[in-house]
């Protein structure tokens, strides 16, 4: 069946809702409530939305084909202009969605107007928004698969040169380096499903709910949902526009996903200090100093470390905006978007320059071979030796090794150098077997407890990755 619209295209410079009001808005109005500064970009979804919602309202016979093909031909049209550059983005229409409006009926004339047919300004945002979203989730997900490959290479060729591991940035055991860059892949496999669970929840489709009651005409959700890549239509048309849990979970992954680049990002800066000597960037990754002619700073990692207050901030804020809102929508979701975008341009500068500097990284293994051996770092290895091979209580043998260190730090030699009676005189049962366990490369060798950073350890779990990624 055909029917009228249920708005008719404005004329030039006449506000798209200008009916109700016999004034146009004061300066301060236009100013607060224009927004198509920041949601133009949502206009491929925008006009994705409306083929689709143009297409079931011809196949539910709401408007007629002719209607509806101009109109489609209308949105063709307003898609060329905008990927040229020619689209006169307006003010005098707040929103994206106006502004399209107002350009098709510029373009086709009164046809134009039955697109808006059984569907509001509400749905139509949520519905692009929801859109953009799922798009910025499937390109994030990319970009961590991306940021593992990259570990993964630099795992697999030093899943054998050992570094020292941390605790409280004291050394703790030797490691290698390939067990610590895996630490890394296995937080963005996370980050990754998060991601995807947060796609997963988000793939409802709002559009048909209209300003939140539904709509009276005879539509076809289901229809719009398969269209535009949707599992189902959401069931209650109040929650499908007043929704932005989908907005919060992304950045909710985001913020735990900033984060983990931002730990890695510290390790870098500590790593490049003189004093660390661990690694180095090349020159296209770093920057030189104005005064101080010695200096490389490692500026883009700790850019992406700062990144991580702008997409925080940005949950925060979408968070303080929805926490009291009544059903179903009010202006405040205007401020939905701004942090959004801010956030995830963010995250997706990071990343990709995160996935630069560990393809760039130059490790110094014989520098971080040599600090994985300081700090008395095969204590544990000693202590466990008298467990295994002594069946000393291991309290008793952290009583001992604690003892021993303080005799080697008192002679000023390792544990390794430390003379076989000295050991003995801690615990008779000590044997010069005891000194093949006190190396760096025994120790991490020994390691062999799934997870564990023993090298056959590290290559297999860089095979599986390797496998899991394609």
């Amino acid at each position: 069946m055909s029917s009228s619209s249920d708005a008719a295209p404005a004329p030039s410079g006449q506000s798209l809702w200008g009916g109700r009001f016999s004034a146009k808005p004061a300066d301060i109005m236009q100013a607060i409530n224009v927004s198509i500064g920041v949601d133009k970009r949502l206009w491929a979804q925008d006009l994705a939305g409306s083929r689709a919602h143009c297409r079931m309202l011809i196949a539910q016979g709401i408007i007629t084909a002719e209607d509806g093909t101009a109109i489609l031909e209308g949105l063709d049209t307003i898609e060329g202009e905008i990927t040229s550059g020619s689209f006169p983005f307006r003010d005098q229409y707040e929103d994206i969605h106006m502004n399209v409006e107002a350009r098709l009926a510029e373009l086709i004339g009164e046809p134009s107007g039955r697109l808006h047919t059984a569907r509001s300004r509400n749905d139509q945002v949520a519905t692009d928004f929801r859109l953009w979203v799922r798009d910025a989730c499937d390109r994030t997900i990319h970009q961590l698969q991306a940021l593992q490959r990259a570990l993964l290479a630099r795992a697999e060729q030093h899943a054998g040169d050992l570094m020292p591991g941390f605790t409280h940035l004291q050394t703790a055991q030797p490691v290698t380096f390939g067990h610590h860059l895996m630490a890394y892949v296995e937080m963005a496999g996370r980050d990754a499903s998060r991601f995807a669970d947060a796609r997963a929840r988000m793939n409802e489709n709002p559009l048909g709910s209209a300003a939140l009651a539904g709509s009276p005409f005879p539509i076809d959700r289901h229809a719009t949902a398969a269209e535009l890549g949707f599992d189902r239509p959401m069931a209650n048309s109040l929650d499908a526009v007043s929704d932005r849990d989908f907005a919060l979970e992304t950045l909710a992954a985001a913020s735990i996903c900033a984060g983990h680049l931002s730990r890695l990002a510290e390790e870098i800066v500590v790593w490049m200090t003189p004093m660390f000597g661990f690694v180095t960037l090349p020159d296209d990754l770093t920057t030189g100093s104005s005064i101080m002619p010695q200096k490389r700073n490692p500026d883009a990692a700790e850019l992406v470390r700062a990144k991580t207050g702008r997409v925080l901030g940005a949950f925060v804020a979408l968070s303080t905006v929805m926490k009291g809102l009544p059903l179903a929508y009010s202006k405040d979701m205007q401020e939905d978007k701004p942090p959004v975008f801010e956030a995830m341009d963010a995250l997706d500068l990071a990343l990709t320059a995160m996935t630069a500097m560990v393809g760039a990284l130059r490790p110094n293994i014989d520098r971080m071979r040599a600090a994985a051996g300081t700090g008395y770092s095969t204590a544990t290895d000693l202590a466990d030796w008298l467990v295994r091979e002594l069946n000393l209580p291991f309290r008793r043998a952290h009583h001992v090794t604690g003892a021993a260190v303080k005799r080697a730090e008192a002679l000023g030699v390792d544990l390794a150098q430390l003379p076989i009676q000295e050991l003995q005189s801690l615990e008779p049962g000590v044997t010069e077997a005891v000194y093949k366990v006190l190396t760096p490369e025994a120790s991490c060798a020994s390691r062999q407890s799934f997870g564990g950073t023993a090298p056959e350890q590290v290559r297999m779990r860089i095979a599986e990755w390797k496998l899991r990624l394609g």
